[in-house]
């Protein structure tokens, strides 16, 4: 069955180590979009902090951000949308109060006051750089939870590996399945790890699923790719689960297909192999 739609990860996917899109990913993306397939960029990132490497793609995308919380077109509309309870979110922010430094929370605004923390290091050496990109997007509330006054997208997290394991179990702890869901993303070789909590029907491969039915794609005719933990649901919703070969350990464990790493132009290779081919292998 041929592939209708490309769902890509962004970061360790689609971007290479200098966070950029190759000009052969944007080739094979190209080709795929003039063949009339629809290309989405599924990722844990913000809309705003997406589509910086969507405008380094002329072609039209689909965008499902913030680990599928939201889906807009690259344009900015908003397609589809899940939040997570504001009530939620003050029990997370209350019980992770250890981790209060590196708590964020984050709405669906147009620009200003999009992400609120507690108070913002500049000069922070892990989420420094973070924050100075995203400066005309952040502001401080304190207590954190005294901004809760309308529903957020999300609350996150981020910090050493060890750290956001420690707080994942915390909020393991305090969960059940109807109040949120976890989605994380670790990078061991930084020593870098982000916890998302977000509605509680809500993953990539849930929204996924819910966005291609709403185009009448069924799942073999979708082609994904990722690195990742918090791909794991999208991959195996997927007809044709394809990860990186820089991805995380346990993601090569399923037997999925392998393509190259972020820095040989792994996504082109398997958009070539998978979606432009005039045979699947």
């Amino acid at each position: 069955m041929p592939i209708r739609f490309i769902a890509l990860d962004i970061d360790g996917t689609l971007l290479n180590s200098r966070f950029e899109v190759s000009p052969a990913n944007r080739a094979a993306i190209a080709a795929a979009v003039g063949r009339g397939l629809e290309v989405a960029l599924v990722t844990g990132r913000r809309y705003d902090f997406a589509l910086p490497v969507a405008n380094q793609i002329d072609s039209p995308l689909t965008m499902i951000v913030n680990n599928g919380a939201l889906v807009r077109a690259k344009s900015g509309q908003t397609l589809l949308r899940h939040l997570l309870p504001k009530e939620t979110a003050r029990r997370v922010v209350i019980s992770t109060e250890p981790w209060r430094e590196a708590t964020a929370i984050v709405f669906d605004r147009p620009q200003a006051n999009q992400v609120i923390l507690q108070s913002i290091d500049w000069d922070d050496p892990i989420r420094g750089p973070y924050y100075r990109r995203n400066r005309e997007f952040l502001a401080e509330a304190v207590p954190l939870e005294s901004c809760l006054d309308e529903d957020p997208i999300q609350v996150m997290l981020t910090g050493s590996v060890a750290s956001m394991r420690e707080a994942e179990l915390a909020l393991r702890r305090v969960q059940s399945s109807a109040d949120f869901n976890l989605a994380s993303t670790v990078y061991e070789d930084r020593d870098f790890a982000m916890l998302d909590v977000i509605h509680p029907r809500v993953t990539k491969g849930h929204t996924l699923a819910e966005w291609t039915a709403s185009r009448h794609i069924l799942p073999q005719e979708i082609l994904a790719i990722g690195d990742n933990h918090n791909d794991l649901e999208m991959l195996s919703f997927a007809g044709i689960p394809v990860v990186m070969g820089n991805c995380v350990p346990e993601l090569k464990q399923r037997g999925w297909h392998v393509t190259g790493s972020n820095d040989e132009d792994g996504v082109a290779a398997a958009i070539e192999r998978f979606a432009l081919a005039d045979t699947i292998r």
